[in-house]
């Protein structure tokens, strides 16, 4: 990894490494892909405001959000089936973050069980939860997160459905990797990864299992049975019913205007997180930063705003948190950073975010991510309200 200088290098590195189909699996977004396009887009819209003189010779990364301090404000956002990208998968994710000073959120249909992972690392991972129509799997699968020492619960409200990554459908990909003459020749070419699928136990989706009594535990049946789960009709009644079944910190995710960010603050979440998944479920719609400013308007000065889509470099971080983020998540870098070196790929990741984070500040005259606002950032309106936003503004001049 003595060549990987970025996440784009990570990324190319990881798309060497692995077939395809698996690479587009981890890489690609629904439909068009415009809105996974747009929320890298989003970003060069915008510029950096440095100042001079202001104070940056020793810089702050350190964080509180959900009640909880990080060495920086980079978490590892939920990815399902992360062991098809290393054999590590979401306990390699864990233990890196928990070296750097950061924390990973098990995903409902990650490859390794929310127990395994917190059997493998000291520090409690959060956990996220689907919108199922099954309460009392729901409430099973959260008592396991709770059991296996999770004080946080991430409960994702944008995917009602699955959407349609066509580039899945292109090359081949299911669940689990079946080897048939339109992906032989792709999945042989790299002998390393089919290595480790064929001499690892199976890759399923581990929390599922035994979920339900007579369900087969196949990988196949497992994400049949996680799609079926999946519930159009989830209401603000059922956040509402989770919230009073979940004891911890509660952070919702998905939000993607100020409307629906009070109404979450209003059902008792201790955080937002503003989130179109990466692209990955509906198309056309709005990338990710071009509604972090209306969210941290309505709700910045009652909850945690959490930003995710799209970060790819350490400038991505601070314009994000200059508009009012708190944290930040990121999926796909971590997964190339899993296929390239497990563990260690996902702590260069983190790494290589941290050194451009620390770089940026110095650049722009920021002592630390907790001082940024928007008088830093060129190129956005941000919208006017008493959220503290003109606060931060007045305090910068």
């Amino acid at each position: 990894m003595t060549r990987i200088i970025n996440l784009d290098d990570l990324r190319l590195a990881a798309k060497r490494k692995l077939p395809r189909l698996v690479f587009d699996f981890i890489d690609g977004g629904a439909e068009d892909e415009r809105t996974m396009r747009s929320n890298r887009e989003a970003f060069g819209k915008l510029t950096l405001a440095p100042r001079l003189l202001a104070g940056g010779a020793k810089r702050d990364q350190s964080i509180t959000v959900a009640g909880q301090s990080f060495r920086t404000p980079v978490l590892l956002a939920p990815t399902g089936l992360s062991r098809l990208a290393g054999r590590q998968g979401e306990l390699a994710a864990a233990r890196a973050a928990a070296s750097r000073g950061t924390v990973s959120i098990v995903s409902s249909a990650s490859s390794m069980s929310v127990d395994e992972v917190a059997r493998g690392v000291d520090a409690p991972q959060w956990f996220q939860l689907y919108p199922w129509g099954d309460w009392d799997l729901t409430k099973t699968l959260v008592d396991r997160a709770r059991n296996a020492g999770s004080d946080t619960l991430v409960v994702t409200l944008e995917v009602p459905v699955t959407g349609a990554r066509e580039r899945d459908y292109r090359s081949g990909m299911t669940i689990p990797v079946r080897i048939n003459p339109n992906t032989a020749l792709d999945v042989m070419s790299h002998p390393r990864w089919l290595l480790d699928l064929v001499t690892s136990k199976p890759i399923t989706m581990a929390n599922l299992v035994g979920l339900r009594v007579g369900r087969s535990n196949s990988a196949a049946s497992l994400a049949q049975l996680n799609m079926d789960l999946l519930n159009p009709a989830y209401s603000w009644d059922d956040v509402s019913r989770l919230r009073e079944e979940w004891k911890g910190k509660l952070l919702v995710k998905g939000i993607m205007s100020a409307a629906d960010a009070r109404i979450a603050v209003d059902r008792g979440a201790d955080g937002v997180v503003v989130s179109n998944h990466g692209g990955r479920q509906a198309d056309a719609i709005p990338a990710s930063l071009d509604v972090l400013p209306e969210v941290v308007a309505a709700v910045g000065h009652q909850t945690d705003v959490v930003f995710d889509g799209g970060i790819r470099r350490g400038t991505d971080v601070v314009m994000a948190m200059a508009l009012g983020a708190k944290a930040e998540l990121v999926g796909r870098p971590w997964m190339y950073g899993l296929a390239v070196g497990g563990e260690s790929g996902v702590a260069k990741m983190l790494d290589i975010l941290s050194e451009e984070i620390d770089r940026t500040l110095a650049l722009i005259g920021a002592p630390s991510v907790a001082a940024l606002n928007p008088s830093l950032i060129r190129g956005t309106a941000v919208p006017v309200s008493s959220s503290g936003i003109l606060d931060a503004l007045e305090a910068s001049l």
